[in-house]
């Protein structure tokens, strides 16, 4: 999506609001999660934990040289690291720990787990075909192409509709086209995944913001609102409300021994290879650790890890212009990366990989 409407989004909102991968390590559980309703997140000294103090200075300069906003890390639910950029900038560009950015596609997790509470709640099954939900007639496909397409194919971008389009955001039928049929193909293409707001908004007969608000942003005490921008509708939060999605998430999404999503398969599904066409991709997160990846716009497989530095077991959202939440549960961290683009591209883990290379010195 182009960042320039969403940059003045962001300037606006500044100050607005104050079961993972299977790799045979069971995580340790999260002593601690913040508070519901108020601004008090408990923190641990780098010190205390064995970490590299001297090579934290390095990290933040490396973070703000390449235009980062807020960053933040958590083990065991508390935080350890958390630094906000921008003091060269007009005071309305500065950041601090109530400015608001957005997540790009980061934020297709939140629609991801959405889903599967919507599925949880038997309103939906994403192995039905789409059409039960929207509609006969929602792409250009022929019936028979068209009723190929289930909910699963969705979240897992493996559609077939052509991402060869003019515009890869536009969810109108006539962009909807024919390419491979449903299954065949990997091609991450932001329209069919935009639709799965629409599959639960009717399936729940609830607007989906709604919906969003009550079974997920209460219950963990996220701030944040999801924004129109062209044919994209993107999240835009605080740092530490990101950071508490990942926590939810690192803790089989329970928060403080209190479920949020109890469709342990579905969970656990999300978060693991959901096709044998991208190893590295799940039901919209990004798996690290992989023997090979695909990336967006392009159709080459790509041998090794998506990200090389980082823990094998590390699962993703990443977002255009560099917006990312890694989760490592064997670790129990969490760390969170808001800021401008480092290169411009839709997706960057070139850059979330140059971030763990400093990140692993501190950690130790």
């Amino acid at each position: 999506m182009n960042s320039t409407p969403l940059i003045l989004l962001v300037l606006l909102l500044s100050g607005a609001c104050s079961k993972v991968q299977d790799t045979g390590v069971t995580p340790t559980t999260s002593a601690y999660f913040p508070p519901i309703g108020n601004s008090d997140w408990e923190t641990t000294r780098p010190e205390s934990l064995g970490w590299k103090t001297a090579n934290i200075q390095p990290l933040f300069d490396y973070l703000e040289s390449t235009q980062t906003r807020a960053f933040i890390v958590t083990q065991n639910g508390r935080i350890v690291l958390e630094k906000y950029f921008g003091n060269n900038l007009t005071n309305t560009a500065r950041f601090n720990q109530s400015s608001q950015w957005y997540w790009a596609s980061a934020g297709k997790t939140l629609t991801g787990f959405m889903v599967g509470k919507a599925q949880e709640e038997k309103f939906l099954s994403i192995d039905q075909k789409t059409a039960t939900y929207l509609g006969a007639g929602w792409t250009a496909l022929p019936p028979v192409k068209e009723n190929l397409i289930t909910v699963k194919n969705q979240l897992t971008m493996t559609t077939g509709l052509d991402d060869g389009v003019l515009s890869k955001d536009n969810t109108s039928p006539a962009s909807l086209t024919y390419k491979a049929d449903a299954g065949t193909r990997w091609a991450y293409h932001n329209a069919p995944y935009t639709l799965l707001e629409a599959v639960v908004s009717k399936a729940v007969k609830q607007p989906f913001e709604q919906y969003f608000a009550d079974k997920l942003a209460s219950k963990i005490g996220m701030d944040g609102q999801w924004i129109r921008i062209d044919d994209n509708n993107v999240f835009f939060s605080t740092a530490r409300s990101m950071a508490r999605f990942g926590l939810l998430m690192a803790n089989d999404a329970q928060w403080n021994g209190q479920p949020v999503l109890t469709d342990a398969a579905y969970y656990t599904a999300s978060v693991n290879t959901s096709q044998n066409l991208n190893l590295s991709y799940g039901y919209l997160w990004w798996l690290n650790g992989k023997a090979s990846y695909r990336l967006p716009t392009t159709q080459t497989l790509l041998p090794g890890s998506l990200a090389p530095d980082a823990p094998v077991d590390m699962v993703a959202a990443m977002g255009k212009n560099g917006q990312f939440l890694n989760i490592v549960r064997s670790k129990n961290l969490i760390m969170v990366r808001l800021g401008e683009s480092p290169d411009n591209s839709e997706i960057v883990p070139v850059y979330q990989n140059e971030i763990w290379k400093r990140l692993k010195l501190v950690i130790n």
